[in-house]
């Protein structure tokens, strides 16, 4: 068994300065994150199959994830069936003609709905459902455990948990098959990775740079090298997915790998590196070329069904379209998929048809318009009705106290990053703005709010920083962090029974319409 040496001061000194004071209760820390995520998850799982018919978009996913099981590729409907939603949540899943469908969104997303599709059956509400309820179960372990990596507390790291458990948005929509949860969860995963790859390659950096001092050697002349980072390997695969899902991905590689080299150059100048922004933009150039290669390959690789097929929607457009000269070496199928691509970027920005749903950007952070996801009006006698009119509603409004409070805790997450250049402020504002700020530029296009779910992580992070403030550090007074511990605990108990208010419109329990009203607090909300 390889031993392992234990740091010197020095080294220790420059770990703690590098990446921060170390976790040790981790079989701790993995118990009550574990915990509070097969809770999330139960509450995820708990009859997601119902109700048993294709809600919202699932109308589109569903059956293009079941088309990919077919053939590869999503199938056009036979234009025999003037509606294909009854006769498909009835059983009936020949809907299918055998022409390549024309579709806005890359398919990797609908191949992970095909999974729950495969394994559970194509006409189980509960298998078309259940990749998405095991991503958004997954996505609370893995916020808890980055939280605790980003505070350095496990106490913040099960609160960040507890807090993404009970977000209402986050909630709903891991009990929809949406592509917008599957991107979320390959976005976070890949910060996760990146927080990972931080740590790894600071800790690499303190050790290389204490053994040169114990040499006798000026650290801040060189350039020390860091090695393979597969950590950060690792994410550019999993951005990959993300952008394989949906492009708003993208977003995240510009944020990611700006911050990733960010890291570096911090971590360089910290060490005593005179020359660390030339360093930092030798790692960059080396992270941009390795990152986009395997997001590149990985993207690709999620249209292999379409490549591999001959029915896919332009699959031999190249066929009748000589290349010009310059491009003869290209293949036709990447010909074909590029001009693909083209057609499908043009008809996504040309959605502008008015929905009584769509939102503006500004509204999102307040939750001014969630989305109506699933409604129904059921009489006395119908679906157990018991009064003159009941509701029967999936909306996703996201749990008003984590959103409200989250609106300031930016602010606050703001300042720390621009006045003390606190870097898990600056990651969370960025991360967040990755998925908030490029919608600004698309407000001509018919947007909803639910796109925000690809930003709900960092806004949990951002409101558990806060708490944390409140809460204090480990010099703070006793009574401080006792005051900080109550006020906290106030908070957290507030959000728990605010979900618990509104569980009803989240899974389509069927209530009295009055109480449906008494939880649509604005009217925008209707």
């Amino acid at each position: 068994m390889r031993r392992v040496t234990p740091p010197d001061d020095l080294q220790a000194r420059l770990r703690e300065r590098l990446v921060g004071r170390p976790l040790t209760d981790t079989l701790r820390a993995w118990l009550l994150i574990g915990a509070v995520t097969v809770v999330g998850g139960f509450l995820r799982m708990w009859q997601v199959g119902r109700p048993h018919e294709l809600i919202f978009d699932e109308t589109y996913y569903v059956k293009e994830g079941l088309g990919l099981l077919k053939s590869g590729v999503e199938l056009t409907p036979k234009p025999s069936m003037t509606s294909h939603d009854v006769p498909f949540t009835h059983g009936t899943t020949d809907v299918f003609g055998t022409a390549g469908n024309f579709v806005v969104h890359p398919p990797f997303g609908k191949w992970c709905i095909a999974v729950g599709e495969m394994i559970f059956g194509p006409t189980s509400a509960f298998g078309w459902r259940f990749t998405v309820a095991l991503m958004g179960t997954l996505s609370i372990l893995m916020l808890g455990l980055v939280a605790r990596q980003l505070f350095r507390s496990t106490l913040l790291g099960v609160t960040a948990a507890v807090l993404l458990a009970v977000e209402g948005h986050h909630f709903v929509h891991s009990r929809t098959s949406l592509l917008d949860m599957i991107l979320m969860f390959w976005t976070l995963a890949a910060f996760c990775a990146l927080v990972l790859d931080r740590e790894m390659a600071r800790r690499r950096l303190a050790d290389r740079a204490a053994a040169l001092i114990r040499q006798g050697r000026d650290v801040s002349r060189g350039r020390i090298t860091l090695g393979l980072r597969p950590w950060r390997l690792l994410a550019a695969v999993l951005l990959g997915l993300a952008i394989g899902t949906k492009w708003s991905g993208g977003f995240y590689f510009a944020a990611l790998g700006l911050l990733t080299v960010a890291w570096d150059m911090s971590a360089r100048r910290a060490v005593g590196e005179r020359h660390w922004a030339g360093n930092g933009v030798v790692d960059g150039i080396g992270a941009f070329f390795s990152m986009t290669a395997l997001v590149g390959a990985t993207y690709l690789a999620g249209w292999t069904g379409w490549l591999r097929s001959s029915n896919g929607y332009g699959r031999h457009w190249a066929d009748t379209h000589p290349a010009d000269p310059l491009w003869s070496w290209v293949p036709g199928s990447l010909r074909s998929l590029l001009h693909y691509h083209q057609d499908m970027y043009t008809a996504a920005r040309s959605i502008v048809q008015p929905h009584p749903y769509m939102t503006n950007p500004w509204s999102w952070l307040v939750q001014g318009r969630p989305t109506s996801f699933y409604w129904q009006n059921p009489k006395r006698g119908e679906q157990g009705c018991t009064v003159d009119s009941c509701a029967k509603a999936i909306t996703s409004v996201g749990t008003p106290t984590i959103w409200w409070f989250g609106v300031a805790a930016l602010v606050v997450l703001v300042a720390l990053w621009l006045l003390r250049r606190d870097w898990r402020a600056g990651a969370i504002v960025v991360c967040l703005a990755a998925g908030l700020l490029p919608w600004f530029f698309y407000q001509d296009r018919t947007i909803f709010t639910f796109y925000s779910i690809v930003f709900v992580p960092y806004l949990v992070l951002a409101v558990t920083m806060v708490l944390g403030l409140v809460i204090g550090g480990r010099t703070a007074s006793p009574q401080r962090r006792r005051v900080g511990f109550v006020a906290t605990g106030t908070f957290v108990a507030l959000s728990v029974a605010c979900f618990a208010f509104f569980w009803p419109v989240y899974t389509a329990q069927v209530i009295p319409y009055a109480d449906w009203q008494l939880r649509m607090w604005f009217p925008s909300w209707i």
